[in-house]
């Protein structure tokens, strides 16, 4: 389509004379350079079509600089794909998503890439549509088509684990554990959102791959079977009770979800030395529906107090777990006030 300055172009001539003035000279160029005008020059006309649009926005006219991109954006110009990610883009920049969003997945699903400035359209819209209030499914298939056309992307990482966690919120699990996968490469990527994203999928993925026969159906089944190994002070029957993927056992002032503790494997036998470990006859008060704990004394060493973290199992990859309760980690000393 061309924009002619003495028709079309009329509609986008707007502000003060001064503004006026200067958006007549430009449309005389778009006309002028246009495949109908006396110097027909693509480049050219790219150009001034970029200090147009530049103009419009920056005197907060963006729906106005949007919907004259829109009407340059004829299919045959290389130049299209351009001029409708600038229209998305400005109806972003305005906070009209609504008609942002479709231009966005225009531009990738019916429009050849192009390079501009070194960057590609397509990524560009890829990323923003990843980031919309898009449901689930569209988002599995942005975060899809950006790592299958850029993997080479620098936050490829990141794209991997929120395509996972897009998967979770849809119930496909496998495909989950195996994004989670495809992540854990990506270990010192930053996930925004996410602080404790590389211990996230690490755990899932340990506790989807283990037997799972640690679990109890009930909190006082298990704390019936822990209490009895404490009170004949076997360690090996008490390890037996004690998650195997992801226990911890950290002080009250230490993260219980720091990579460094991720994996416990210190012998309890040296802290028990087959004495009798007392417990509480009841979980402590802080405990809720979904953990529990429970005081613990007469260990050997520095600290002889131990709080037992008991934690309702949060797994719906694996129904037959889930909800079921394991005996999670370790706090040593009193809890903090």
């Amino acid at each position: 389509m061309t924009v002619s300055c003495t028709s079309e172009s009329s509609f986008y001539i707007q502000g003060n004379r001064a503004q006026k003035t200067q958006l007549r000279k430009l449309f005389s160029l778009l006309s002028e350079y246009g495949p109908a005008g006396a110097k027909p020059d693509n480049v050219t006309r790219f150009a001034t079509a970029r200090k147009i649009a530049a103009f419009l926005i920056a005197d907060e006219r963006k729906a106005l600089a949007a919907s004259f991109l829109l009407d340059l954006s004829d299919p045959a110009d290389e130049y299209a794909p351009w001029y409708i990610f600038s229209a998305a883009a400005a109806y972003e920049s305005a906070g009209d998503l609504a008609l942002a969003i479709p231009l966005y997945e225009r531009l990738v699903k019916t429009q050849p890439d192009l390079l501009v400035e070194g960057n590609s359209l397509h990524y560009q819209a890829l990323l923003r549509l990843v980031r919309s209030d898009a449901g689930p499914e569209r988002k599995i298939e942005y975060y899809r088509d950006l790592i299958i056309r850029f993997p080479e992307a620098e936050d490829i990482g990141v794209s991997h684990f929120l395509l996972a966690k897009e998967y979770e919120k849809t119930g496909q699990w496998r495909e989950a554990m195996n994004s989670y996968a495809a992540y854990l490469p990506y270990f010192g990527t930053a996930v925004p959102g996410y602080p404790e994203a590389l211990s996230y999928a690490r755990q899932l993925l340990e506790f989807n791959a283990s037997s799972k026969d640690w679990t109890y159906e009930s909190l006082d089944d298990l704390l019936e079977e822990i209490r009895k190994a404490l009170t004949l002070g076997s360690a090996r029957q008490l390890r037996r009770y004690a998650s195997k993927a992801g226990f911890f056992a950290v002080s009250w002032y230490q993260d219980s979800g720091m990579d460094a503790n991720s994996k416990v494997a210190f012998d309890l036998s040296q802290f028990m030395q087959g004495r009798r470990i007392y417990a509480s006859p009841a979980v402590h008060p802080m405990s809720g529906p979904y953990e529990a704990y429970l005081r613990t004394w007469g260990w050997t060493g520095r600290i002889n107090v131990w709080y037992l973290y008991f934690r309702k199992i949060n797994f719906p990859a694996d129904p037959a777990v889930h909800g079921r309760w394991e005996w999670a980690g370790i706090y040593f000393g009193e809890r903090m006030q």
